[in-house]
């Protein structure tokens, strides 16, 4: 057996990462949430809310873990949604990121940038910033799929 810490294999391995894609209801309008990040690379960029999983962490608390470190933002219920790994995502090396998809209370306001999040801040998804870190345009793009076939969006999304 390995010892813990060490690799298993000579050859380099992938990392994992989680990203949180949060929306909310506003006035009939979505809403996502983002944060700003405070660290290369991308510095000053937006992004969804995530990070590295632990490596004794399960995703489902890493991403919980993340999204309360980077915005404060706790008790959304967040589904697995979608894995993303194309080759070249992320410019510190490999990295396959599982997205996490939820829906916060319309009077969701204790957001605060936090961590590594300079800022977090609501977007109208009809004014996301134009350019995001890493591959976060193709999540979002995704998000916004899946959110138009909940029976939420269908109820009280008007876009």
């Amino acid at each position: 057996m390995a010892k813990k810490g060490k690799y298993v294999y000579e050859w380099p391995r992938p990392m994992v990462t989680v990203d949180a894609v949060v929306f909310r209801f506003v006035s009939g309008k979505v809403q996502l949430l983002l944060i700003q990040r405070g660290n290369e690379p991308y510095k000053g960029k937006w992004a969804l809310p995530g990070g590295f999983v632990d490596i004794d962490e399960e995703l489902e608390n890493a991403v919980v873990r993340e999204l309360a470190e980077e915005t404060r933002l706790t008790g959304v219920a967040l589904e697995q949604m979608h894995t993303f790994g194309r080759c070249g995502r992320d410019p510190r090396g490999r990295q396959i990121s599982v997205a996490f998809f939820g829906i916060a209370p319309a009077n969701t306001k204790k957001i605060k940038g936090a961590d590594d999040a300079v800022r977090a801040k609501w977007f109208d998804i009809e004014n996301l910033p134009r350019e995001m870190a890493f591959d976060h345009d193709e999540i979002i793009k995704f998000g916004i799929k899946t959110l138009k076939r909940k029976k939420a969006y269908r109820v009280r999304g008007k876009v």
